[in-house]
């Protein structure tokens, strides 16, 4: 059983995953119009990711005897200055996720709900995962800097980042 504080957070949480992916949505259309093919396939597998990030807790909820809301979602950001906003974007995405999965577990920690708690445990590792894939992204495109043919070789390194990221949804 839920309790109601914990079911109103996973459904935060719900909402908050389902705006990833739309967001992610968002940035892969950017990406592919203006023609970075790699980049806009690994934000479509991000967006199909928080999809079923979303679905799991959905799922979650109405087996634990809760009721999952599903959100109605605004309309996300759609254009972007550069690379380096378009991924500085998605690092603030991905922090503001974790630091709602962090409020979930202290809450699940408060509320002595450890089935709850074990079942984020994936969600916290995840995050810290998405994180640091981030800032490595962010760290590569700082180290490009302005220079238009490394921008292109990164456009072709980040499909070997999205085919890991295939495998890893795969496995989850």
């Amino acid at each position: 059983m839920l309790s109601e504080t914990i079911e109103k957070a996973l459904n935060t949480q719900i909402h908050l995953e389902a705006n990833a992916s739309m967001k992610y949505l968002a940035m892969a259309t950017w990406a592919e119009v203006i023609g970075y093919n790699g980049v806009a396939g690994f934000f479509y597998n991000q967006a199909d990711e928080e999809r079923i990030h979303m679905l799991k807790l959905v799922k979650f909820v109405n087996e634990r005897g809760g009721k999952a809301n599903i959100p109605s979602l605004d309309a996300p950001k759609d254009t972007f200055k550069d690379l380096h906003e378009l991924f500085t974007v998605f690092l603030e995405s991905e922090e503001q996720v974790t630091e709602s999965i962090n409020h979930l577990v202290f809450q699940t920690l408060e509320e002595k709900n450890y089935t709850v708690h074990n079942f984020l445990q994936w969600y916290v590792a995840e995050q810290a995962e998405e994180e640091s894939l981030a800032r490595t992204i962010l760290d590569k495109l700082k180290i490009i800097g302005n220079d238009k043919s490394g921008t292109y070789l990164f456009d072709k390194d980040i499909e070997g980042i999205v085919a890991q990221t295939e495998i890893n949804a795969k496995n989850e």
